[in-house]
């Protein structure tokens, strides 16, 4: 018996095993997430680039493009959706596994029901199946899978292909070859986000591509190496350390892991959410406007100075990636960072252009002890008038044990898709996201795959 062969078996039931009623709302909050996400998403490169780059694999097939609604091939709506959903860096996480499962899995799930014409149940199904069986892997090949690799472009892999073998109706035997097959596939080097480069988001495109791939080929008679997790020269030994693929599959099929996602509060990499969250609290607790502040000092664990300590973004994307940024703009605004808060013209605000150089991220031992099951971060601000405040964020908001309500899910998906689709067909979406186990049919949801009149004329 082999890992893989473990997690095919638990993909292959998931079409007809009782599921438990809180995983499936969980599901549904993921979906909705994930739209938030794509729509907005598809409207800018590198998916819009990539729609032209395959445009003669558009315009037919039987799943779509978000937002636009045009028809593709099941593979290039995986891998541009995919993509579009990552984009924004508004997707959500697993913090546990230093990943975010959503952008891959809720691609390869549409792209693969559209393909079927799956109803809503079986939409949800693949969800929780890519989620569990991917979340796993994660949890157990991070941190030393994360020194080198970007988790969501490697272990998105298998969510992406476990989610399309259950919405495809794989037997347990194919669905271990699909799951095979992609973990020769999985790859995503760190560095691509590193830079202004448009390549990270892509890795969760080939990872929802791939998984829709692996599925429909294994479901033809393509085989996969099933040792491909736990062999001498498999996944594990080659991308990390000392895994134990026993506690790897512990669990599965009992306690939901869709249940502690983290959907994030701010449109930027969530290292760093910690520091802003303290940020606006120190704001609001201390009536601080940013002409107060000298300085700024965060610490936290490695990883978020490693990524996130650039102090001098130079593009949107940057800023994104930047303590000193978004810290400088939550002082300013005392709100959540959205899309539209990284712009060039803020880029070059006089107030953050000043306050950013004394904006410091150094590591903090408390905080890099419990990483990744804990993202905290203490930040400590000097005033203008030589005061020294501080603050300890000891989670993000949204991480599973402070979470986003249902409300705050569906405010963040609105103020997302609204500007995309209109704000009628938003509305209309997102009752019918909530109330999916009930949808006859993927198709059903199209009535939104329309870009707002409006937004296309600007």
């Amino acid at each position: 018996m082999t890992v893989a062969t473990d997690y095919a078996r638990f993909a292959s039931a998931m079409r007809s095993v009782n599921i438990p009623e809180k995983a499936l709302h969980h599901a549904k909050r993921s979906l909705i997430d994930w739209f938030a996400c794509v729509l907005p998403g598809g409207l800018e490169p590198p998916a819009t680039f990539m729609a032209d780059a395959f445009s003669d694999e558009t315009g037919r097939g039987t799943a779509v493009l978000l937002p636009s609604g045009v028809r593709a091939t099941a593979r290039t709506a995986a891998l541009i959706n995919g993509t579009a959903a990552h984009t924004i860096e508004f997707d959500d996480i697993f913090r546990d596994g230093l990943y975010h499962p959503g952008s891959p899995v809720g691609a390869a799930v549409l792209a693969s029901g559209g393909h079927v014409g799956a109803d809503g149940q079986l939409l949800l199904r693949g969800i929780i199946s890519g989620y569990e069986v991917s979340n796993r892997i994660a949890m157990a090949v991070v941190p030393a899978h994360y020194d080198w690799w970007h988790t969501t472009g490697t272990v998105g892999f298998f969510g992406a292909a476990a989610a399309a073998s259950t919405i495809l109706g794989l037997s347990e035997e194919e669905s271990a070859h699909a799951i095979a097959t992609v973990g020769t596939m999985a790859a995503g080097l760190q560095q691509a986000f590193r830079s202004d480069a448009m390549s990270k988001p892509i890795h969760s495109g080939r990872a929802a591509e791939g998984g829709v791939l692996a599925a429909q080929i294994a479901k033809r008679g393509v085989t996969g190496a099933i040792d491909v997790l736990e062999g001498e020269r498999g996944f594990g030994n080659a991308m990390s350390r000392d895994v134990d693929w026993a506690a790897a599959v512990e669990g599965l099929g009992e306690d939901f892991t869709v249940t502690r996602m983290t959907q994030k509060k701010h449109a930027a990499c969530g290292h760093l959410h910690a520091a802003v969250d303290a940020v606006i609290e120190m704001k609001g607790t201390y009536g601080l406007v940013i002409e107060d502040v000298a300085a700024i000092r965060v610490t936290s664990y490695q990883k978020a100075k490693e990524i996130c300590g650039n102090a001098n973004p130079k593009t949107p994307y940057e800023a994104k990636f930047s303590t000193a940024y978004c810290t400088a703009l939550a002082l300013r605004t005392g709100q959540a960072l959205r899309t539209d808060d990284f712009t060039v013209e803020l880029l070059d605000d006089p107030a953050l252009c000043r306050l950013m150089p004394q904006v410091t991220v150094e590591v903090d031992a408390d905080c890099q002890a419990t990483f990744p099951k804990v993202r905290s971060a203490r930040v400590e601000i000097e005033t203008i008038d030589g005061r020294t405040l501080t603050h300890f964020a000891r989670t993000r908001r949204g991480d599973p044990d402070n979470p986003l309500s249902d409300k705050e899910i569906s405010d963040k998906y609105t103020d997302l898709a609204s500007p995309v689709v209109g704000e009628n067909h938003a509305t209309v979406l997102l009752k019918k996201l909530w109330r999916l186990d009930g949808l006859a049919s993927v198709h059903d949801l199209s009535l939104s795959y329309t870009v707002n009149d409006e937004v296309a004329a600007d």
